[in-house]
């Protein structure tokens, strides 16, 4: 039997790039990629699959799915893994700290006292940014759709995924939809339905992974240990903060009551205060994760301030960048192997259906509460898919009539 029409060439290696164009790359995502973890990975695959061609779509949804098996905020673990394929060590810096320290450093002025700032949280431009997310995730819905799902089989395996994420809406769904479509597509897909597996040019070895994979659990272990040990506000902070960053799964989110169990019952920050840098990190770009910035800047002396602030957003994105950067190399080792690429042709397909039922719940049900909300999300997805608009433009326009429409 001939293989079927879908079957598309192998792309080639990607070419490296330098951590300058990777901070440029990440620092314009950083400043506009608002709506979530999902609404990120919609921007990513925008810039990085359609307009910069870094990588395809078939491993643009590898990486997705290795990021969603991880613990930690899987939009930035994977735009560390992009810089790291572009650049090596500094272009994974490069990667988080464009698309990190926007947000963070406004977090961080938040918490020192601005006092226009909780306005902003309400105002009708963040609801149009908010808006203009159901746009982009819908554009990466629509175009991973066709390249990860062209037959039958994977479109079903894409709608199954998504009703499981409907159905169990926390990570246990989404783990369970990702497993479940690798089992389908290890038993039913033919291997002429999938495109060669090429190698990757990693940046990484299997030593090293081993090594940051090791790195990442003794500091689990250990940093407690020293904490309750030697009693002192930086190793206390330090302790909690690596805690809550190496233990999330299932979005950014997840890591609110993880940080709100470390810092509210010691002190370090009041209830009232936490919410409030809550509803603030809610209305800035990037990961939500920058959240902890607000609180290391919010604390009492010794910690507070500007070093607190940046030193803890350091602390709990490191776990994240340890498992990423750790697992790479023995990702790359399994996935060329015959039965990995049938399997991963299920798990990209269930890729997509998460990413469909996270179109609804929460990008959708957070964002559309209006016939002009649906209105400007309508006119922003024909932007971005019929006329190819730049998404910087497009969250610019949806900024302003959001805007104009809230005033």
């Amino acid at each position: 039997m001939p293989a079927s029409d879908d079957r598309v060439p192998a792309a080639e290696p990607p070419r490296r790039g330098s951590a300058l164009e990777v901070l440029l790359a990440f620092l314009k995502l950083g400043l506009g990629s608002f709506g979530g973890p999902v609404a990120h990975l919609g921007y990513f695959r925008t810039e990085f699959v359609e307009r910069r061609r870094w990588l395809d779509d078939r491993r643009y949804g590898d990486l997705v799915a290795l990021c969603q098996f991880l613990p930690g905020p899987a939009s930035s673990q994977v735009g560390m893994a992009l810089g790291l394929g572009r650049a090596g060590w500094a272009g994974a810096l490069a990667a988080w700290a464009g698309f990190t320290l926007p947000s963070a450093l406004v977090l961080i002025l938040f918490a020192q006292g601005v006092a226009t700032f909780p306005s902003l949280a309400a105002s009708g431009a963040v609801h149009g940014l908010k808006v203009v997310a159901v746009a982009v995730v819908a554009q990466a819905v629509w175009g991973m759709a066709r390249s990860l799902c062209p037959d039958r089989l994977r479109a079903g395996i894409a709608i199954a995924a998504a009703l499981v994420v409907l159905a169990v809406p926390t990570a246990a769904g989404q783990i369970a939809a990702i497993v479940l479509g690798g089992l389908a597509g290890r038993h039913t897909q033919a291997p002429g339905q999938l495109a060669a597996a090429t190698h990757q040019d990693g940046s990484v070895g299997r030593r090293t992974g081993a090594l940051l994979l090791a790195a990442f659990a003794v500091l689990l272990l250990l940093l407690p240990m020293l904490a309750a040990a030697h009693p002192s506000p930086w190793l206390d902070a330090v302790a909690v903060f690596y805690k809550a960053g190496a233990l999330v799964f299932g979005g950014g989110h997840v890591v609110l009551p993880l940080l709100q169990a470390g810092v509210v019952p010691p002190g370090w920050v009041d209830n009232d205060s936490f919410l409030a840098g809550y509803g603030a990190a809610q209305a800035v770009p990037g990961p939500l994760f920058t959240f902890a910035a607000y609180l290391g800047a919010a604390m009492p002396a010794p910690l507070g301030g500007w070093t607190g602030g940046l030193a803890l957003l350091a602390v709990v994105f490191v776990p994240a960048f340890l498992l990423v950067a750790g697992a790479l190399p023995f990702w790359e080792a399994i996935r060329r192997r015959d039965g990995v690429r049938r399997a991963m042709g299920g798990v990209n397909a269930a890729v997509v259906g998460i990413l469909g039922a996270a179109l609804y719940d929460p990008v959708w049900t957070s964002a559309i509460h209006s016939r002009a909300d649906f209105g400007l999300a309508l006119a922003a997805f024909g932007l971005l898919v019929c006329t190819r608009t730049s998404p910087a433009i497009v969250v610019a326009l949806a900024a302003a009539a959001g805007w104009a429409l809230g005033s």
